[in-house]
């Protein structure tokens, strides 16, 4: 198992919000089968845009820190779906959390931050009683794909879009399911 570097999860602040923009461009921009900046530039400057996400008080934008203190992966909690901001119907469940954009630095991948990032918007979510979590997946995300999966996730086709030519793919975990990830723990 490889050495743990030390690092934190907190709510990103201002001046993190550039880094971890930057982040979030590369890493999704560079995953085999995404598109290209080139090709959805719309998106990558909505992925860019981390303090306007910050700044809707239905998201939280949490950052995981290297022991320098340097932004090395984040993830948008969704507090009110209705501000979830995906294709599909996602936006109109009622009840439910939402994450989104989890992102890791490639040298920091495989020690469970992206894990840590999840777990922390599933702990929020049960925190404010929601009866489930949604989240949404590429094929391209096949790390995380299946790190959702071990965490108790199902697939829910009913959440399934189409982000111009990319399929994307919806995850939801129930309460009771949370419970029962809780209980295997």
């Amino acid at each position: 198992m490889p050495d743990r570097p030390p690092y934190s999860i907190v709510i990103a602040r201002p001046d993190q919000y550039q880094a971890i923009g930057a982040l979030l461009v590369h890493t999704y921009s560079t995953l085999p089968g995404m598109p290209r900046v080139s090709e959805q530039p719309e998106y990558y400057a909505r992925l860019r845009d981390v303090g306007a996400r910050a700044a809707n008080a239905a998201i939280t934008v949490y950052a995981a820190l290297s022991a320098a203190g340097d932004p090395v992966g984040s993830v948008d909690f969704i507090h009110s779906m209705d501000q979830y901001g995906s294709g599909g119907r996602a936006t109109s469940i009622a009840d439910a959390a939402g994450i989104r954009l989890l992102a890791v630095a490639l040298a920091h991948r495989g020690v469970g931050i992206g894990r840590q990032l999840t777990e922390v918007c599933i702990e929020c979510a049960g925190a404010m009683g929601k009866a489930q979590v949604i989240l949404h997946t590429t094929r391209a995300m096949g790390t995380a794909w299946a790190m959702y999966e071990r965490l108790g996730f199902v697939r829910s086709e009913d959440l399934d879009f189409m982000q111009r030519d990319l399929e994307v793919y919806g995850f939801r975990l129930r309460s009771a399911q949370r419970q029962t990830r809780l209980h295997a723990l």
